[in-house]
């Protein structure tokens, strides 16, 4: 049976401290230092992970510009950001940013560099090579990357994606409060998406009543421009994923039935801090196919658990995790495990997806490549268990978000890490 929830939810607000951005700054001084450079631009623009929000701890969608010696540089692309930092400063309220200008482009980033004295300079550059979710070869616009070539032609860029990606991937104790708190509100989330799941009740209904539990206790969904806020999708042998697709194109939203799994993934995030929940709720009478995926997700989610640790490899992880899947001859359409904070290394997509029922139909369909297979996984890394298993057209996805301890995986979540079922 659903958990009732309490009618007030106990609400928390974790904050960062000064103490987590002077450790933030000299974390970023000493990766500068070790690769001999003056200064680093951190692009966020429309980067999933609005890295450029690390150093400022602030509004994201800019450009920083950060010395080795000498105050930051926060570059946005609103007038808006501009008064909301005025009026916060005028309410005593902490910020990391005195220098925040209008000029988010390569014409700002060259003004501000030739500023500074850095026209011939070795200048880090994050954002050229990092992966995420729709940004496969990063994101930096093409026009803002020539600008600032043709513009700074003595200057000598580096780029320092990936070593940026694994010094943010390490969480203070601080940070992980937030993750903490992100995982708490997805969880509180998917219990809501549990309660109001039925016969009769239209996607629309069940996606409004999750993004408004988010909203109430102070997240929000995906920032991605590429993935919508929250992923939902229901129905006997629904393979579908990403938006559901009454958000894409104008058509009424899906009414639940029975025998229906409703799917959903939830990008609770806090402060800047995201965790993850896949949660599936299957209406009674349930499919014994469908029972068939949920175990082979469960098994494959317990062997990525009890495989997580200090020292291991990403790739061995992964390959452990495929190994349920495989020996069911089963295929995987979304990732089975992937880094959060930032999404940078990821398991395979579409394994076996030419199994899917009805893939002749398209031309070019097949596995993604693994991002990161070397990366030693690390105490205070976050990570995603997200195991999916799909038989056919039916397909079952569970998993939630862990944090990597001194002894092993420490689970975040719980409710959604295995197929729920309601009358």
């Amino acid at each position: 049976m659903a958990k009732t929830l309490p009618e007030k939810e106990e609400v928390r607000w974790p904050t960062l401290s000064e103490k987590e951005r002077e450790r933030r700054w000299e974390k970023m001084k000493e990766l500068m230092k070790s690769r001999g450079l003056e200064c680093v631009v951190v692009f966020g623009l429309k980067g999933r992970e609005q890295f450029d929000r690390y150093l400022t701890n602030d509004r994201s969608g800019g450009i920083v510009i950060f010395p080795f010696e000498g105050e930051l540089v926060h570059l946005t692309w609103a007038t808006f950001d501009i008064s909301a930092h005025l009026e916060s400063a005028l309410r005593k309220e902490a910020s990391w940013v005195n220098d925040i200008r209008l000029g988010a482009t390569g014409a700002g980033v060259v003004q501000v560099l030739k500023e500074k004295g850095f026209d011939q300079a070795d200048i880090g550059v994050v954002g050229l090579d990092i992966y995420a979710a729709g940004e496969l070869e990063g994101y930096i616009p093409y026009k803002t990357w020539v600008y600032i070539l043709e513009n700074l032609p003595y200057a000598k860029f580096h780029d320092i994606s990936q070593p940026f990606a694994q010094m943010v991937a390490i969480k203070s104790e601080d940070e992980l409060q937030l993750v903490r708190r992100a995982a708490e509100i997805g969880e509180l989330t998917a219990w809501e998406m549990m309660n109001v799941t039925r016969p009769g009740v239209s996607e629309s209904e069940i996606y409004a009543a999750m993004m408004a539990c988010m909203y109430r206790n102070g997240a929000t969904g995906s920032v991605s421009p590429y993935i919508t806020p929250l992923i939902l999708h229901s129905g006997p042998d629904n393979p579908s994923w990403g938006a559901p697709m009454w958000l894409v194109r104008p058509q009424p939203p899906r009414v639940v039935q029975l025998g229906d799994v409703v799917q959903a993934e939830i990008f609770p995030r806090y402060g800047s801090m995201e965790a993850q929940i896949q949660m599936s709720v299957a209406i009674e009478p349930v499919d014994k196919v469908n029972k068939e995926c949920a175990a082979i997700a469960r098994q494959s989610y317990e062997i990525g658990f009890n495989s997580l640790g200090p020292g291991k490899l990403f790739g061995d992880v992964v390959e452990a995790m495929e190994k349920p899947l495989k020996e069911a001859g089963a295929w995987h359409l979304t990732p089975l495990i992937h880094s959060l904070n930032p999404l940078a290394w990821v398991s395979q997509t579409g394994v076996g997806i030419e199994n899917m029922t009805g893939a002749g139909n398209y031309k070019g369909i097949g596995p993604t490549p693994l991002i990161g297979a070397d990366i030693v996984i690390k105490q205070g890394t976050v990570w995603e268990l997200e195991p999916n298993a799909c038989l056919g057209k039916n397909r079952v996805n569970i998993g939630g978000t862990v944090i990597v301890g001194e002894e092993g995986a420490i689970a975040l979540n719980t409710l959604s890490t295995e197929m729920r079922i309601v009358s």
